[in-house]
């Protein structure tokens, strides 16, 4: 029988969920799990704070007894180098080089045509190579690309050194034929292995793995928990029964499988528990001017904010200039205190104009321009609203989306030119960022608190 190799990507799919922020023990174990069960590779998450993942990822990859760790390598040769640094004392390491071979994401995200993009595949593959004996490209969305350009870019990965190549169904969308048609074509334009990345969005995940064994993929990559995603007890479970209809087996132990994934699950299930519990919490919040720093910083961890003890501090100094005219702050002013008071982080992007156009017989339009390292980039949403309109044209400025987790509005003086205040809370990785606007136009208002905590994100991962 062909031995189909398990690629683990529990850590890399939990990442990308703003509703869990793992912990170092907690990540540590889910790799250590993976490696147990008999998972062939473990995939990291992209290094988001290098001093902090690096820590977890040297740890990860010196507790790694059987699989190969492996790792997104980034977009230029300093996170390459950067990756490389984290996972090199694994005892097989692996750089994983992540690019998207869709008309849609290259543009949208990295702004590239495709003979960019196949120059910055093949330079990044060399680039890691260097580095790292084993060396996958992975094709972002190519259930959505052009064939030819899909088959064109792995020709390039391989010709610079990848010795694996992995197939993505980043959309969720196609059918089991429809994947296994693409591998077939990939398989036989290339000498190295090809793995597969399928979707369970439509419940078909075990079924495209299945249709695509059968037409040749030499792995399949999966997650013991995660939404959208191909579960590894699914497909343990279904080769166990049916792997020799499509000739085909693999490492994983079926015996302790489930009750492995299944104490894990507990685990993190129970984590977000307690965390639904404390915002729950948040209503309680009432500080006046003898609060303390101590209880400064355990409010804000209540309301979702990791504040350092600098932050705590200047916080608490804005909450006692407030007490002095009012005797206590709730959760919203307090809220309000971090957005303007806590990390205050240097302005990568600034807004140079904007332009809304709404009414009530059709959709609302914006058009923003922002300034970002003297380059001038500028963005067009429609939206339902003028705000919702504002920030997807800043979302196409930046070519990245990240969670609204709310938004507020309120006056801040009174009469028909009142000052309004607008608050953003954006998520990143579980953890959340907010930002403060003022302006009599509640627009511009908006726009400036989003650039605002986009700003404090953009700090804090550089």
């Amino acid at each position: 029988m062909k031995k189909i190799n398990i690629s683990d990507i529990t850590l890399k799919t939990l990442s990308q969920d703003s509703g869990i922020s793992l912990l170092f023990r907690e990540k540590s174990a889910i790799a250590k799990c993976a490696d147990s069960i008999g998972a062939d590779a473990v995939e990291l998450p992209p290094v988001k704070s290098l001093r902090e993942d690096m820590i977890i990822f040297r740890t990860i990859a010196q507790n790694m007894e059987n699989a190969v760790l492996a790792i997104p390598a980034g977009f230029d040769s300093e996170s390459v180098s950067n990756a490389w640094e984290c996972i090199k004392e694994a005892k097989s390491p692996r750089l994983q080089i992540e690019l998207p071979v869709s008309t849609i994401q290259m543009e949208y995200t990295y702004h590239l045509k495709q003979a960019k993009m196949l120059e910055k595949i093949a330079a990044l593959t060399k680039e890691a190579k260097t580095l790292c004996g084993d060396v996958e490209f992975v094709a972002r969305d190519a259930t959505r690309a052009d064939e030819d350009f899909l088959i064109s870019a792995v020709k390039e990965a391989e010709a610079n050194g990848a010795g694996l190549v992995t197939i993505c169904d980043d959309a969720g969308t196609s059918t089991p034929d429809q994947i296994a048609a693409l591998v077939e074509k990939v398989k036989a334009a290339v000498s190295v292995p090809v793995y597969v990345q399928v979707s369970e969005r439509i419940k078909m995940g075990v079924a495209s793995a299945f249709s695509s064994v059968a037409k040749g993929a030499d792995g399949i990559k999966c997650a013991m928990v995660g939404k959208n995603v191909l579960l590894t007890g699914d497909i343990s479970d279904a080769i166990s029964a049916c792997g020799a209809q499509i000739d085909a087996e693999i490492r994983l132990n079926g015996t302790k499988i489930h009750s492995s994934i299944d104490e894990m699950v507990s685990s993190i299930n129970h984590k977000a528990y307690e965390s639904e519990k404390n915002v729950s919490d948040k209503k309680k919040i009432l500080l006046d001017s003898d609060s303390t720093v101590a209880q400064v910083a355990q409010n804000a961890a209540i309301l979702g904010y990791e504040l350092s003890e600098s932050d705590a501090g200047n916080v608490l100094k804005a909450l006692r200039r407030v007490c002095e005219k009012k005797g206590a702050v709730g959760f919203k002013e307090f809220e309000a205190l971090i957005a303007s008071s806590a990390m205050q982080a240097p302005s990568t992007y600034h807004v140079e104009s904007y332009t809304t156009t709404s009414s009530n017989i059709s959709g609302s339009m914006s058009q923003v321009t922002l300034k970002c390292n003297d380059e001038i980039i500028r963005g067009v949403g429609c939206g339902d609203g003028p705000v919702d309109a504002a920030f997807l044209a800043i979302e196409q400025c930046i070519g990245h989306h990240y969670e609204l987790d709310d938004f507020q509005v309120q006056a801040v003086t009174e009469g028909k030119e009142a000052l309004g205040s607008a608050l953003v809370k954006l998520r990143n990785n579980g953890k959340l960022y907010s930002g403060n606007g003022i302006s009599t136009d509640i627009v511009g208002a908006s726009i400036r608190a989003y650039i605002n905590a986009l700003n404090k994100i953009v700090f804090e991962e550089a």
